[in-house]
């Protein structure tokens, strides 16, 4: 069962839990699967069209979905997807 591991700020929208084990055979299935099981998790990955907000990035180990298939990568039992938000502010 593939795993997608939650970063630190969308935990409180999980439950807390840091790794989620989920039935999916590509990456939407999965995400699917983690807003059904979480479904605060939605407004925070997806937008009001239900396309992934611009600002989050999945990854497939080293690589980022959007390099490979976007959503309909396919995922094998053992795959672990990461969701990394981009980050900006700060001072230059």
């Amino acid at each position: 069962m593939p795993q997608l591991k939650i970063p630190t700020p969308l935990r409180p929208y999980a439950e807390g839990e840091s790794i989620l084990s989920l039935d999916g055979r590509n990456v939407a299935e999965v995400l699917a699967a983690a807003v059904d099981l979480h479904p605060q998790l939605k407004k925070h990955l997806f937008n009001e069209d239900d396309q992934l907000r611009p600002f989050v990035n999945i990854f497939l180990g080293e690589e980022n979905v959007n390099e490979l298939d976007g959503l309909q990568t396919n995922l094998e039992e053992d795959d672990t997807l990461l969701i990394i938000p981009s980050i900006a502010g700060g001072r230059a």
